[in-house]
C-alpha cells in the first residue's frame, strides 16, 4: 500500500535509505578539510549525547517525537557524511594556486573583490564567503594562481575573473 494512505502513527520508522551523498555528482568523492571534519563529528558528538537523549525521554509528545526524528535524520546524514569523507591535508607551506581548502580573492568584471574559501559540499557557509569544490566558481578558480584570469560561466555568458591572491587560512573548531 502506498505511504500517501497511512496515518503517520501507521508508520512503522523503518530508516529511510540514504543515498551515498544528497549533493554529489555519482562518482564524486567527498572532500572535506580538517577543520570540517572536526565540526562535523563534534556537531555528531554533539546531536548523540546532548540532544537526542531528552527527546527520547519525551517521545510520547508530538512535537518531541519530530524532532526527534529530525535529529535522527541529521544524525545519520553526519554519519553517512564522515563515513565517506576524504580528509583533504592543508597545503605544505603558502599555497601559490587555488586549491581545495585555500582562500581566495578575486575581482570580477564590476571591479569588486571578493574572497572565497572552497571546501566539501558538507562545509558550505555562504554567509562566510565558503563554497563547495563542486560550484562552478570553484571549478573555474581551480589550479589558478594570483593574477590569472579565469572565465566562469553565468547564465547571463562568460564572466572574467582576476585572481588577486590565493592563501591557506585555517579555521578553528569554535568557528
Amino acid at each position: 500500500m502506498s505511504k500517501a494512505f497511512l496515518r503517520e502513527s501507521d508508520d512503522t520508522g523503518d530508516e529511510p535509505i540514504l543515498p551515498p551523498h544528497p549533493t554529489l555528482p555519482a562518482g564524486a568523492k567527498n572532500y572535506l578539510t580538517p577543520d570540517g571534519a572536526q565540526r562535523l563529528q563534534a556537531e555528531l558528538n554533539h546531536l548523540r549525547s546532548d540532544s537526542r537523549p531528552p527527546l527520547v525521554a519525551h517521545r510520547i509528545d508530538t512535537d518531541a517525537k519530530r524532532e526527534l526524528q529530525r535529529v535522527d535524520h541529521r544524525i545519520r546524514r553526519l554519519e553517512q557524511s564522515l563515513l565517506t569523507a576524504e580528509v583533504v591535508p592543508p597545503p605544505v607551506g603558502e599555497p601559490s594556486t587555488v586549491e581545495f581548502g585555500t582562500t581566495v580573492t578575486v575581482r570580477d568584471p564590476g571591479g569588486a573583490s571578493n574572497r572565497y574559501r572552497i571546501v566539501g559540499v558538507d562545509e558550505i557557509d555562504a554567509e562566510r564567503g565558503w563554497i563547495s569544490c563542486q560550484s562552478p566558481l570553484a571549478r573555474a578558480l581551480l589550479h589558478a594562481r594570483p593574477s590569472q584570469h579565469v572565465t566562469l560561466q553565468t547564465p547571463r555568458g562568460p564572466a572574467e575573473l582576476e585572481v588577486l591572491a590565493v592563501s591557506y587560512e585555517p579555521e578553528s573548531c569554535e568557528s
